[in-house]
């Protein structure tokens, strides 16, 4: 199992030192979220040679893997336009990834198109079948390239995608049925998924590849007031990513049901809620990831590399 640091939290630093901080902290590899210096949202990427050149260095140097690569673009919009240029800006992220030796890229199935153009400017009233038609265009054409290259893609529904429940997700990936396209689990995002989730990771399980931990609260909760929107009754989708023990997600069933399935991908802390206590975050993270891994999996199961020169 590689385990991982989403580093947004610590998205001031450089890329080098970026790789620096990761393996300070005990982590085996970086999961680059979006960031403007390399893979920014919506846009063409910004990952020129030499930055490239410098970020595989650090890479190298710090005993570091770059474990995923994230992608952002309006590839499910129903607003050609708009498709075409993130099938586009898709394809130039993907020769990013090949170049950066990264085998996996990680994305969300899409909220369909920008902003400013769903409003007044709505394609139809079946927007989500329409946003899945498009997704499935841009599969036709992507999909050929993650097979030719050798890149795993994992996707993942997010709140308010046109797909954001797991189990339409899960069929949807098996349906595609490639040996490079697989699914992601949230964890911080479990409430708006499914009622089970460890029924839910068994039936991922076949398709499985990435998964990231957060904790996070039931916004259904509490009549549905854990949290208070504004005005009542806004249809939003609200949740956070929070240390382990801050939220209402049941680790022992989660770890422990990925132990039961024997998953062995990509895994990585993914807190978004402390950037005030970032570094202090990211390192209880990993200690928490470690103590319910040799937990479920067996306190045998050796440190990795980076764990054990924190450890020492």
């Amino acid at each position: 199992m590689q385990i991982a640091l989403d580093p947004y939290m610590h998205r001031h630093l450089s890329l080098p030192d970026i790789c620096k901080l990761t393996a300070e902290l005990g982590y085996d590899a970086v999961e680059l979220s979006p960031r403007s210096d390399f893979l920014d949202w919506w846009v063409m990427p910004r990952a020129h040679k030499q930055r490239i050149t410098a970020f595989k260095k650090a890479l190298k140097e710090y005993g570091v893997k770059l474990a995923t690569l994230q992608p952002m673009y309006r590839w499910a919009s129903p607003f050609e336009d708009e498709r075409q240029w993130a099938v586009k800006c898709w394809k130039k992220a993907i020769e990013v990834s090949v170049e950066m030796g990264c085998e996996t890229m990680i994305s969300e199935f899409g909220r369909g198109a920008s902003p400013e153009r769903s409003v007044g400017e709505k394609p139809g009233a079946n927007t989500k079948e329409m946003c899945e038609a498009a997704w499935w265009r841009s599969m036709e054409e992507l999909t050929p390239i993650f097979e030719r290259e050798g890149i795993t893609l994992s996707v993942e529904p997010h709140p308010e995608d046109w797909v954001e429940r797991l189990t339409p997700a899960t069929d949807i990936v098996k349906v595609l049925n490639s040996p490079r396209v697989k699914l992601s689990y949230i964890a911080p995002h479990t409430f708006y998924y499914g009622e089970d989730m460890a029924a839910m990771i068994r039936d991922a399980a076949p398709v499985l590849h990435h998964v990231r931990v957060a904790d996070t609260y039931n916004p259904m909760a509490s009549s549905n007031l854990r949290y208070i929107v504004n005005p009542p009754g806004s249809n939003v989708r609200v949740h956070q990513h929070l240390d382990i023990g801050e939220g209402e997600i049941n680790w022992d069933v989660f770890f422990g049901t990925l132990a039961e399935v024997k998953f062995d991908g990509i895994l990585s802390a993914c807190v978004f809620a402390w950037e005030e206590r970032a570094e202090a975050s990211s390192r209880f993270m990993r200690k928490e990831i470690q103590r319910y891994l040799d937990k479920h999996y067996g306190a045998a199961k050796p440190l990795t590399k980076n764990a054990k020169r924190k450890a020492s």
